[in-house]
């Protein structure tokens, strides 16, 4: 005999939706960028899964097309933010009992080539600028009417190899006999950056594209890389916490649209090979010039920092609810 149960979440949609796009403006200047998509959708489609109701459904392959088409067809198509969130409104304003769309973008980078001893941007040649990529994540929200729409807006980065061979050090953490790690007052320090910061949209009766303008979203992305490499290069690091926590003070210190700073930061281990064997000095810090790559295991250090308002305007809302 079964169990009585019941559906109490339900999302679906299209994921990999891979896109290429070239904005060719008439002197011959090519804009490019390259896109992978994510787009889900909530609302009164409980029947497709309990009665085996297909009427309810907007097909995946539907979804897929309409990313396709706003590719082609959107003015906002180089700015993933503004096109994510306009995708999503698309879906909620679209269809009736669609109240929810969630649509994430990951973008690799795509850098104009310099040429010449001027190094003269070329029109529409590009080189790909590393393995990581700008990631985008918004919901546009109408289960409160179509009228009365909202939306929340994420941004960062993942994939961001960094790697200083100085000025990281790691002492006076808890020794006992658990304990095999040396103290080291200068080491490696290396990491995959995940950032993710949350962003202030502006409010209103209902969302609508034409309230962003006041939002640099590419000035955005822009300062967050830069805090985070710099941050990265200049702090004499006392641990990797200690960094990241001046990565995202400096981040929310630069950008007034952003809320809070979350980073995930593995830590990459370079372990000093023992040379001894051979009469060679290579494992003091000082000494330690060859080292072996470690894969796993590996440290993991994650914090999320916010904007002292926005701390406070959560505990409102919790205590309003």
């Amino acid at each position: 005999m079964s169990a009585p149960v019941a559906l109490t979440a339900a999302r679906y949609g299209k994921d990999r939706v891979r896109i290429f796009r070239i904005v060719r403006s008439a002197d011959g200047w090519n804009d490019v960028v390259e896109y992978d998509v994510r787009a889900l959708l909530e609302g009164a489609i409980d029947t497709s899964y309990t009665q085996a109701d297909n009427s309810v459904i907007v097909a995946t392959d539907s979804i897929k097309n309409t990313i396709y088409t706003f590719a082609k067809a959107s003015a906002h198509v180089l700015q993933p933010e503004t096109f994510a969130l306009e995708l999503g409104l698309h879906f909620v304003q679209t269809y009736s009992h669609i109240t929810k769309a969630f649509i994430d973008i990951k973008q690799p980078r795509w850098r104009r080539i310099k040429t010449g001893p001027n190094e003269t941007l070329h029109p529409h040649s590009f080189v790909r600028d590393g393995d990581d990529k700008r990631v985008v994540s918004v919901e546009v929200d109408a289960s409160e009417g179509k009228g009365k729409i909202r939306a929340k807006a994420s941004a960062g980065i993942v994939d961001l190899l960094v790697l200083k061979s100085s000025g990281s050090a790691f002492e006076g953490f808890i020794r006992d006999k658990y304990t095999t790690l040396p103290e080291v007052s200068d080491r490696i320090f290396s990491t995959s950056v995940d950032l993710t910061y949350t962003l202030s949209l502006p409010t209103g009766p209902s969302f609508s594209l034409d309230s962003l303008s006041a939002v640099d979203f590419d000035g955005i992305a822009r300062s967050t890389r830069t805090a985070t490499l710099e941050v990265f290069a200049l702090d004499q690091s006392a641990s990797v916490q200690a960094t990241m926590y001046k990565m995202a003070e400096r981040i929310i210190g630069e950008n007034a649209a952003v809320r809070d700073v979350t980073y995930k930061l593995p830590n990459k281990h370079y372990i000093a090979v023992d040379l001894n064997y051979i009469g060679l000095a290579n494992t003091k810090p000082s000494e330690a010039e060859v080292f072996m790559p470690i894969a796993d295991p590996s440290g993991y250090i994650t914090a999320t920092i916010s904007r002292v308002v926005t701390v406070l305007f959560r505990l409102l809302e919790d205590y309003s609810d």
